[in-house]
């Protein structure tokens, strides 16, 4: 976690007014691990409360002008739940439809104490419930309730973290309406942490993965785009870019900008949000690496692009 904030040195000031915000990793690696596992504990509950969509879209968070919110979930009796990460005001807000809430403050302490917090204020709104503790789609998973090494909340790291979702949503919302075929929302996921829009061809995979989360997500071919603020398949804030299944020639097309990468070990394009974030016009940056990496992508898995884009 970082210590006091020292103005001169503090690289999340306040009271900036960069719609892009920096966001080193170094200053918020602990902040984005601790709350990654707090989402998850929140995330547990869309599984356990509302029925399973295609691709698990059930289980994704929306964006909102506070945070990150869940959809509405079944909390029993004919009422409804949903639970809001305020990056404001830093409160995790549980409410039901019947005018009750209860809040937890967003601020250090272990997942094991907040798992505790998070059961405690969902007895007293009389939701019963029951989660599976092991954390997903991370190395070395330690169950929520035992889980006392991550408990590190900075609160500017994680309001500009938030900030930084903001400032590229637009881009995300004009690139996903360009496509008229199935496509998802744009929308965030707590297993992997990222924001990620999802375009498909129509046409089942031919081959579909074995694990439970891939087999569901990748049952249909998809070309996929998203942002990971670390830790994902690159250790630094990027952009990303990938098609499953991934057609042949994909991995030496020529992409723009300039900055962007191909990762051979995942198998997939990344572009720095640090690129992005300090080029001339950022939003334009997005929509190119956006826009020419599913055109690569869909050119060579013989989508039928005539049917599928406005």
């Amino acid at each position: 976690m970082m210590g006091d904030n020292n103005p001169s040195t503090d690289p999340f000031p306040p009271s900036s007014p960069a719609p892009w915000p920096p966001l080193p990793l170094d200053a918020w690696r602990d902040t984005y691990a601790t709350l990654h596992m707090w989402t998850q504990v929140v995330g547990k509950l869309t599984l356990a409360l509302t029925p399973l969509a295609n691709h698990h879209w059930n289980v994704a968070f929306n964006l909102t002008a506070r945070g990150l919110a869940t959809g509405p979930m079944d909390a029993g009796g004919g009422r409804t739940l949903t639970a809001t990460f305020d990056f404001v005001n830093h409160r995790l807000a549980l409410q039901t439809s019947d005018g009750a809430r209860q809040t937890i403050a967003l601020a250090p302490q272990t997942v094991a104490d907040f798992y505790a917090a998070v059961m405690d204020a969902l007895r007293r709104l009389h939701v019963a419930v029951h989660l599976w503790t092991m954390p997903v789609e991370v190395e070395n998973p330690i169950r929520f309730d035992e889980d006392t090494v991550h408990h590190s909340y900075d609160p500017a790291c994680a309001n500009a973290f938030w900030r930084a979702l903001l400032a590229m949503r637009p881009v995300f919302d004009e690139f996903r309406c360009g496509f008229v075929g199935k496509c998802s929302p744009v929308h965030f996921f707590w297993g992997s942490f990222d924001l990620a829009v999802s375009r498909f061809s129509g046409r089942r995979a031919a081959v579909v993965p074995e694990g439970v989360i891939e087999r569901e997500a990748y049952s249909h071919e998809v070309i996929s785009h998203g942002f990971w603020p670390g830790g994902g398949a690159v250790a630094e804030p990027a952009f990303f870019a990938y098609a499953k299944p991934e057609p042949r020639g994909f991995s030496s097309a020529v992409i723009a900008p300039s900055t962007a990468r191909y990762e051979r070990s995942f198998g997939i394009f990344v572009l720095p949000y640090e690129a992005v974030r300090t080029a001339p016009s950022p939003e334009r940056e997005l929509m190119t690496f956006f826009e020419s990496t599913y055109e690569a992508a869909a050119r060579l898995a013989g989508w039928d692009r005539a049917a599928l884009e406005r």
